[in-house]
């Protein structure tokens, strides 16, 4: 009795001294996504999701720590504890929700094809066949390319970074970009770099994104999760909106 009582001690001590009074919380972005994160000239984060999360981190009390990640890094980064929380414009799917835990719903992700002014390009099978499309890595832009493009054959090309993407469709090594809309429109049509292409076809809906958490973690989704609603019902999601979009991404 005596030992299986000390093995309950110290199972209690150990899970005392896992649970996290959440002082730091340290969150893992891919800073090559405008609006959503992205760098400054002088190499500071900058972003919507950097923005909501220095906000969430705030109303928490905790110290917000960003850490840089390629995005198909995201998931086994957070799982292997190198961050608490991987906010990066990560959609929630079922295949990741088997892996990870999400937060509240932080905004809508529909996917556009973006490709050459006048082109006459759409994003169907019929259209795309023989033709070469980039996709971010470890997004759902991939797995979607992927599960219903590739096997078609429409040439899936899996890059590192969003900007690694677009420096090739400017080159001409590939036909189109697939990507989120607000993304693809903020960050790279409305800029310089965007001239001479635009969006091709109609929008493909793929969910609302969301804050990647560990499962074990639920003291930390909760917490995070009501912040979110109280951003909301005091206006100041709207306001942190309202600096990089004119409309509501959000939605429904």
């Amino acid at each position: 009795m005596k030992k299986l009582a000390l093995c309950v001690a110290l199972a209690l001590a150990a899970g005392g001294a896992y649970a996290k009074d959440w002082t730091t919380i340290r969150f893992g972005t891919d800073a090559s996504y405008a609006p959503f994160e992205s760098k400054a000239p002088d190499g500071k984060l900058v972003g919507f999701d950097i923005d909501l999360g220095n906000e969430i981190c705030k109303r928490l009390n905790a110290k917000c720590v960003w850490v840089e990640q390629d995005f198909d890094g995201m998931i086994p980064g957070l799982k292997a504890k190198k961050f608490d929380g991987a906010l990066s414009a990560l959609t929630i799917t079922p295949q990741r929700e088997q892996q990870i835990a999400f937060s509240a719903k932080l905004f809508n992700t529909p996917t556009r094809l973006v490709a050459k002014k006048g082109s006459p390009l759409q994003p169907t099978i019929a259209s795309l066949q023989g033709k070469t499309v980039g996709v971010e890595q470890g997004s759902i832009q991939e797995t979607y390319a992927k599960e219903n493009w590739a096997p078609k054959g429409i040439n899936v090309i899996p890059y590192q970074n969003q900007d690694q993407v677009y420096l090739d469709l400017q080159s001409g090594r590939l036909d189109a970009a697939l990507q989120d809309e607000v993304q693809a429109n903020l960050g790279f049509l409305k800029t310089p770099r965007g001239a001479g292409f635009a969006f091709a076809g109609q929008e493909i809906p793929t969910g609302a994104a969301a804050i990647g958490l560990r499962k074990e973690d639920a003291d930390l989704k909760a917490k995070i999760d009501k912040t979110i609603a109280d951003m909301i019902q005091d206006g100041t999601y709207k306001k942190i909106e309202s600096k990089y979009f004119d409309f509501d991404v959000y939605g429904g």
